[in-house]
């Protein structure tokens, strides 16, 4: 879960459990249930956006995509920008926690009733899963060589689409000139009742932030923030809310600007700190409904227009230079980028930190942001 408080900026979003494999294979068909793509990069794609419009609505013009988020009107922009520039596609964008959507689609392949053409997830290691179970259609839009090599597949199983980075944030009016420099001044006692959370054992990016600091700032200080009466919500967006209400002085786990301006500053640490970063992944289903405007949708992504109006200053791409004062987000040692994808894969150890989370903050405790969706929300 990511939350997208601008109308320009595109979706990002939490983890999931996958099905048992028996089930998918069962119901698979052989070219599903074979594993890879093979050996074939492929070339990337040479159609102009207005050619592969045109081919989209000959293919019959729709477009499903399941989006990771908090809640639907994160979309708003995504559906704007896309429905501005191709006006004819029929668009559906499902937004909901990647941890659901993910079991979401594994459920729809092992019934036969799949929904989404395009899946853009937090959840990063189901892409390389269902790469393993055939799943995913290879594909390379316009640009694929100029996208940062770990941000994509080498056979065109998935590409990021956007960059997303988690750290603290607060607002200055209502700290003063005494902002928090690193996590490390949030257990102070002028801080208490003055956090917003999300729940680090809900979103596994807010999960992987707290492990960080817990890994380098130690337990003590995690029971010291436990102690600090932090509000805890379902939800990356809600620490932002809270800061930009007023409600709090400072959030934890959430997404934002580094050169923003305005109610909340979002903390690009120094060195010495860490944040967390990502690739938001988006890929084709093999079995999507409307390929053609799957693959419009990834090439419109990816254009430099888009990528170039990436409200938080990165792009995926390394021959756009980002605005005066960040640097690319792989050139941030301390945003561990590289880590997230290695913490998600092992899921058994992701489960022992939401519980050890638990332990200190309690369990989660309301119902999902984006409400209960279903089984085929979008059809």
């Amino acid at each position: 879960m990511t939350d997208l408080p601008s109308r320009r900026r595109l979706l990002a979003t939490g983890a999931g459990a996958a099905l048992g494999l028996g089930a998918l294979a069962a119901t698979a068909s052989p070219a599903a249930a074979s594993p890879g793509l093979g050996s074939t990069a492929g070339a990337e794609e040479t159609r102009t956006l207005d050619e592969l419009y045109q081919a989209a609505l000959a293919e019959g013009g729709k477009l499903v995509i399941y989006a990771g988020g908090d809640v639907s009107t994160q979309a708003d922009g995504l559906r704007s920008g896309f429905k501005s520039r191709f006006p004819d596609i029929d668009l559906t964008v499902v937004v909901d926690y990647s941890k659901f959507h993910d079991v979401r689609v594994d459920n729809q392949f092992a019934t036969g009733t799949l929904v989404p053409d395009v899946v853009q997830l937090q959840t990063v290691q189901d892409f390389v899963r269902w790469k393993q179970q055939g799943r995913l259609l290879a594909y390379k839009p316009a640009g694929y060589s100029k996208v940062y090599a770990p941000f994509k597949d080498p056979h065109g199983a998935w590409v990021a689409v956007q960059v997303s980075a988690f750290s603290y944030m607060y607002g200055p009016a209502a700290v003063g000139s005494d902002a928090p420099r690193s996590p490390l001044d949030l257990v102070e006692a002028k801080w208490k009742g003055q956090i917003a959370s999300s729940y680090p054992h809900d979103d596994d990016a807010a999960l992987y932030l707290y492990t960080l600091y817990v890994e380098k700032y130690g337990w003590e200080w995690l029971a010291r923030l436990a102690a600090q009466d932090v509000q805890f919500a379902r939800g990356s967006y809600t620490p932002r809310d809270a800061v930009t209400s007023g409600q709090k002085a400072i959030g934890v786990g959430g997404s934002g600007a580094a050169l923003a301006t305005g109610p909340v500053k979002w903390v690009l640490p120094d060195e010495a700190t860490p944040f967390m970063s990502w690739g938001q992944r988006a890929a084709i289903l093999k079995q999507a409904k409307h390929p053609t405007a799957a693959k419009l949708y990834l090439n419109w992504r990816l254009s430099v227009e888009q990528q170039q109006a990436a409200t938080n200053g990165w792009s995926v791409r390394t021959d756009l230079t980002p605005p005066t004062g960040l640097k690319p987000i792989w050139q941030y040692p301390n945003g561990n980028l590289d880590g997230f994808p290695r913490f998600m894969a092992d899921r058994a150890e992701v489960e022992r930190w939401k519980q050890t989370f638990a332990l200190y903050f309690g369990e989660v405790k309301g119902d999902p942001s984006p409400g209960w969706l279903g089984l085929h929300p979008g059809a």
